[in-house]
């Protein structure tokens, strides 16, 4: 079996609690019990991490950079939802 023929993983590790997986890279393995396998022994091995994440890379959708103004310029005329019109009560302390 060739390279080319076994799936593409992409692997996101999170490192503690309370953090966001993070991509870490990708690995070719023919199922996910060995995607995950690998992702360990490859991105883990000083166990640094939690919790181990592989999904198939043609199951992820992307945005394309060129469609940036299309997808995000939106947000920018809607002021409003900047967190700069909010006034925090002093009690709230540190956010």
């Amino acid at each position: 079996m060739t390279v080319q023929n076994i799936p593409l993983w992409e692997v996101f590790i999170r490192s503690r609690n309370g953090l966001a997986h993070k991509h870490v890279g990708s690995l070719h393995a023919a199922d996910a019990a060995l995607a995950l396998q690998a992702a360990r022994d490859i991105y883990t091995r000083r166990g640094e991490g939690l919790s181990i994440w592989v999904v198939p890379s043609n199951a992820i959708i992307a945005s394309d950079p060129a469609d940036k103004e299309m997808l995000f310029e939106p947000a920018m005329s809607k002021i409003y939802r900047h967190p700069t019109f909010y006034d925090v009560p002093d009690e709230v302390g540190h956010m």
